[in-house]
């Protein structure tokens, strides 16, 4: 039952007889509600004191028969009374004033009033009818439905249809107060626009409260769209994951069923509902606070599930870099994932949100994502003031690398208010990382000039500063294009410093590449450190090669060290590139020739046992000569066989190689010499005194040369 609309009664009753000891009638409670349920009347004037004029009190709950009182007593029903037994029952309780009518008729007073306001400016404001307080106290009441006791209703627990109607008495109400604070220095709204303003800011306050929990209600997924770094063989076992490639799982990509982050199309179409009503209530700067925390909440914990964590200038400092080492790659991962997904998926979700003011989604998303970037570029920062050392070159050149790609996309992402100011952030640590590596590099040249270490290696195997230094330099070519960029941003920086100036351009360093072509004889500042490094290595093993007192053994040491590097120039196609066909083929004359020292100082020895001259005299075969050189023979492959099995020859090419040489020199001459002359002997005791050693023997025992399986090395002369 609709409860009937409360007219003012404007009675004409006066009295002759204003006693004033008369007693006053007495005004009848009203039912309690929520809050209090009077009307403040109008001031009057003095001279408009009368006893026309009337106390208006209103039962919003009550029976529905409204009762005004005036101020001689006088007590009129505006009612009519269809039932006389009903009008005298005094417990009948017929339902409140509805919701929805009262609703109607605030629609309608807002829009005559806007009207009558718009026709003449300067008409006298009208009285604030009774149902605008009826409509604050069923809302509050509606409100208290919701957001009173202990266990409110959550948005989420509400029906569609439920939800929609709440919204739209918000609106509803936020609009009443607008209209009413137009009229704020009229005292006789000050009651309704405080009594309005009240229920409103409940409404707003559960609002709030509903979207920040479901703003924190998201989902993390830091698996999906992840970019890992891309794989060089420079990455440890410890980045299993970064050696996989870049590239995405098709099953991470992202779909249009979960095209905003953490949240589904319905959540974020609840969300935009209750920005909109938020900033129609005038809550726009904690609806925007509410917002900002949360998702920067759910930002920071990405980047944490990710593996990055916020550290401190001085806390990198003091980092070992064992430890640090996984922080970049954590860093890498998280500033690519940022700038590739997080930020872009961010930007949909603020417009999504926001979507009646981009104004605003645009200046929360710029805070959000200017305040990550910040942060990880000064995590970057601070990497590229920790001490130089070599191991730290190819993580320099990672985040390096994701810094140059980062630049370009800086005018997609931010605003230009302070775009620039990021791209010079980024490029001043880029800047600072390139002259780390610059320095780097020539500490590695300095640390090969100044190895003096006089403990030759073992065996004349292949020295731990070739197989650093060459593996090293295989890694250092896979980073050939950025290397050439970092020298040449450093010589440009130089030549600015010593001049007017320089034409290199940061943001565009192909240009400056592409004055060196591959055809030209000069050769590029990378490529001039690469070739230097090498020449230091080249001198640095001739030292080490004097430092053994068998000069056989020092040729194979430099016959092991020059295969070895030979290989690894081979294998790596970056590499054997930039050193050039030339240098390679130089190379490997080089590594002939000892090869060829090698034989003649051991073998040439040995054959010259087998030497026929001196051994017929007057036809007749010198047998005491021919003892003495089977002799010598026997004891000089002895001492051959004893020491060099000792001996290391690490590459199984090379190896075989010098087995086959020296068993092609030495058993065609053996079983030659041995074929010739060992008939000399007497038979038995004799032979066997002197002939030691077969053909077969011989073969054998060459093959056991160079497995480092002999006697100890410390029993050894070097």
């Amino acid at each position: 039952m609709d409860a009937e609309k409360v007219t003012q009664t404007s009675d004409q009753t006066k009295s002759n007889d204003n006693n004033s000891n008369d007693k006053q009638p007495e005004i009848p409670e009203p039912l309690p509600l929520k809050d209090e349920t009077e009307i403040n009347p109008s001031p009057a004037d003095e001279s408009s004191k009368s006893s026309e004029a009337e106390i208006v009190e209103e039962l919003p709950t009550d029976v529905g028969v409204i009762k005004t009182t005036d101020v001689d007593g006088a007590k009129t029903d505006d009612i009519e009374k269809n039932d006389e037994d009903e009008a005298k029952a005094e417990d009948s309780s017929p339902l409140p004033p509805d919701l929805e009518k009262v609703s109607e008729e605030i629609d309608q007073f807002i829009s005559d009033s806007s009207n009558l306001k718009g026709d003449n400016d300067e008409s006298k404001p009208p009285d604030v009818p009774v149902f605008v307080e009826q409509f604050a106290v069923l809302v509050e009441a509606k409100i208290d439905d919701y957001d009173g006791g202990d266990a409110p209703i959550k948005w989420s627990q509400l029906p569609q249809e439920v939800a929609t109607s709440f919204l739209d008495i918000v609106d509803r109400i936020s609009k009443l107060l607008t209209y009413l604070c137009q009229f704020s220095s009229e005292y006789k709204y000050a009651y309704s626009i405080s009594r309005v303003d009240g229920v409103l800011q409940r409404a707003m306050s559960y609002i709030e409260e509903e979207f920040k929990s479901i703003l924190y209600d998201y989902k993390i997924n830091p698996d999906a769209d992840i970019e890992t770094p891309s794989a060089k063989p420079n990455k440890e076992a410890t980045n299993a994951d970064a050696e996989q490639g870049g590239s995405i799982p098709e099953s991470a990509a992202p779909t249009e069923e979960n095209k905003f982050p953490g949240y589904s199309e319905e959540i974020v179409t609840t969300l935009n509902n209750f920005s909109k009503a938020l900033i129609a209530g005038g809550y726009e700067s904690e609806c925007c606070q509410v917002y900002f925390i949360a998702r920067r909440k759910a930002l920071e914990e990405s980047l944490h599930k990710l593996g990055f964590e916020k550290y401190s200038i001085d806390d990198v400092q003091k980092m070992n870099w064992d430890s640090l080492e996984r922080e970049v790659t954590a860093w890498i991962v998280t500033f690519r994932h940022c700038t590739n997904v997080l930020f872009s998926s961010e930007r949909k979700l603020a417009d999504a949100v926001f979507a009646d003011q981009p104004s605003i989604a645009e200046n929360i998303l710029s805070n959000l994502s200017r305040g990550m970037t910040i942060q990880l570029l000064n995590f970057a920062e601070a990497v590229s003031m920790t001490k130089r050392a070599a191991e730290k070159l190819f993580k320099f050149l990672d985040i390096y690398e994701t810094l140059r790609d980062f630049l370009p996309l800086v005018d997609k992402i931010f605003p230009v208010s302070y775009a620039d100011e990021l791209k010079a952030e980024a490029t001043l640590t880029r800047s600072r990382l390139g002259e780390s590596m610059v320095s780097i590099f020539s500490e590695l040249e300095n640390s090969i000039q100044a190895d003096s270490n006089k403990t030759p290696v073992p065996g004349g195997a292949v020295h731990p500063l070739t197989r650093y230094i060459m593996n090293y330099l295989k890694y250092v070519a896979e980073y050939r294009d950025t290397l050439e960029q970092v020298f040449r941003e450093h010589q440009m920086i130089e030549r600015a410093d010593s001049t007017t100036g320089s034409d290199f351009d940061c943001q565009n360093p192909q240009a400056a590449q592409n004055d060196h072509h591959p055809s030209s004889n000069k050769l590029s500042p990378f490529e001039t450190h690469m070739i230097k490094v090498m020449d230091l290595l080249d001198a640095n093993l001739e030292a080490k090669s004097r430092l053994y007192k068998d000069t056989s053994l020092s040729s194979i040491f430099m016959m092991n060290n020059g295969r070895y590097i030979l290989q690894k120039i081979k294998g790596s196609p970056e590499i054997n590139s930039l050193m050039g066909d030339q240098w390679y083929r130089k190379r490997s004359s080089d590594l002939r020739q000892y090869h060829k020292n090698y034989q003649r100082e051991t073998w040439g020895k040995l054959l010259q046992c087998l030497n026929h001259e001196g051994l017929n005299v007057n036809g007749k075969v010198n047998k005491p000569i021919l003892k003495e050189r089977f002799k010598s023979f026997n004891a000089l492959f002895d001492e051959i066989h004893k020491t060099q099995s000792s001996w290391v020859i690490s590459d199984e090419q090379l190896q075989s190689e010098l087995r086959v040489s020296i068993s092609n020199m030495v058993i065609p001459a053996y079983r030659s010499f041995l074929g010739r002359f060992s008939q000399t002997f007497t038979p038995g005791r004799q032979t066997e005194k002197y002939v030691k050693f077969q053909p077969e023997d011989i073969e054998t025992h060459i093959d056991e040369l160079f497995d480092g399986n002999a006697t100890p090395w410390g029993r050894k002369k070097l």
